[in-house]
């Protein structure tokens, strides 16, 4: 295990064995400053000692490959688990504030001048914006612990239209395969040759609409997410009277976001911190395959550091992002009486809120449930479950909740 130093300015330094920073420790000559990843400060003079560092970083739509390393030595290794919640609690968010403003009869002119992305070129969906965000923010923590000279991120391209047609180029790229139509509907009612795609008109119903395979929230209006059918079926397949399992086409939603993100990442860094380079997928395969060196996100971004070679640590750290609020003030359902149930939580149970880190019989874990009467649902960033319901009494409490959960984890991929 590396602790890492920071000298009494808070600039870091390189980092030392457990048993130096206990001497220091136990000397007076340095304080603690964060338990995870675990960091003393200097309280005296160093003279600053530092070997060339390179942070790759192995950028993806739901984990990210975090590893820092010398020629010789890894120094930081990490994997990211980003919020995927954020499109859903906005779908909810507008379903609330649309049946308030009915049920309240209000009629708002619509302002479009007022809206964000006309407002601010450049805007990103707020989910895309958020997984940027974190990318910088995951960077910044690396660099607070050590003193990093070379940053090379990963990011990839995806030609989208040539995963779809493998023969497509030249002007095509120009003239999809919706050339021609008014809208997304009237693409997908001439694709399904104007038929319905359960009965094939065997209901003899006319009217026809186009079906989101999966909710417009999770799929999105794309052409592989939707087909045609007559009223008659469409209402029978919402009441669940159809026995038809529908599926949809093949979703590009990780490609699109890793195409919108590569270029915005890339920019900020660079903006930020002096000495950026990029690299490709290819690249980081080929280093992995002729080090024999298995797959996983954080052997990726050793991959990407252009150290494969260097001694591998023997613990990780997986980090998780959560939602640190829920905005949400009451319930959707009203109860008897026109009352309506707060929907959010206590700000402290018997001290304790949710995400804490907790120690339980020598056990670390973390408080994913609260009761009121003072027992907690414990488990681990992976889900495994620690104890339905633990009495605060034996619990003691580590780390406050943050963003970012930490949890170290044993064991290195060795070469196969």
């Amino acid at each position: 295990m590396l602790v890492y130093v920071l000298n009494k300015h808070g600039k870091p330094l390189m980092p030392c064995k457990p048993s130096k920073a206990r001497k220091l420790l136990k000397q007076g000559k340095a304080k603690i400053t964060q338990r995870e990843p675990f960091t003393i400060q200097l309280i005296y003079g160093s003279s600053g000692y530092k070997q060339p560092i390179t942070l790759g970083i192995d950028a993806g739509s739901k984990f990210i490959g975090v590893s820092a390393t010398t020629e010789k030595q890894e120094l930081f290794s990490a994997e990211v688990e980003l919020r995927n919640d954020i499109v859903q609690l906005l779908s909810e968010r507008r379903q609330y504030r649309r049946s308030r403003r009915y049920r309240k009869t209000r009629y708002r002119k619509p302002r479009f001048s007022n809206r964000v992305r006309s407002k601010n070129k450049g805007w990103l969906a707020p989910s895309i914006e958020n997984k940027i965000q974190t990318h910088l923010k995951i960077v910044e923590k690396v660099h607070k612990i050590l003193p990093i000279t070379k940053i090379i991120t990963e990011v990839a391209s995806f030609d989208i239209q040539k995963i779809k047609n493998p023969n497509i180029e030249g002007v095509k790229y120009q003239q999809g395969e919706q050339l021609g139509f008014w809208n997304v509907r009237e693409y997908v009612l001439w694709r399904d040759n104007y038929t319905c795609q359960i009965c094939k008109g065997k209901s003899k119903d006319n009217r026809l609409n186009v079906h989101h395979i999966e909710s417009r929230q999770t799929g999105g209006n794309a052409p592989n997410n939707l087909i045609t059918l007559c009223e008659t079926c469409h209402n029978k397949y919402h009441k669940g009277e159809l026995n038809v399992k529908l599926k949809r086409g093949q979703s590009f939603k990780d490609a699109v976001f890793m195409g919108i993100m590569r270029w915005t990442f890339y920019n900020k860094l660079k903006n930020i911190y002096p000495n950026v380079e990029l690299t490709y997928g290819y690249i980081t395969k080929n280093t992995r395959i002729t080090h024999k060196i298995p797959k996983s996100h954080r052997i990726d971004a050793l991959c990407i550091s252009g150290n494969p070679k260097a001694k591998q640590l023997d613990y990780w750290y997986y980090i998780k992002q959560v939602r640190k609020h829920n905005r949400q003030i009451h319930k959707a359902k009203i109860l008897k009486g026109g009352i309506r149930k707060l929907n959010q939580a206590p700000y402290l149970v018997k001290g304790f809120r949710l995400f804490d880190k907790v120690k339980y019989k020598g056990q670390e874990c973390f408080i994913f449930g609260r009761r009121s009467s003072g027992y907690f649902d414990l488990r681990k960033l992976d889900g495994t479950v620690v104890h339905r319901s633990a009495s605060y009494k034996d619990l003691q409490i580590l780390s406050k909740r943050k963003t970012l959960l930490w949890e170290r984890r044993e064991g290195v991929s060795s070469p196969t």
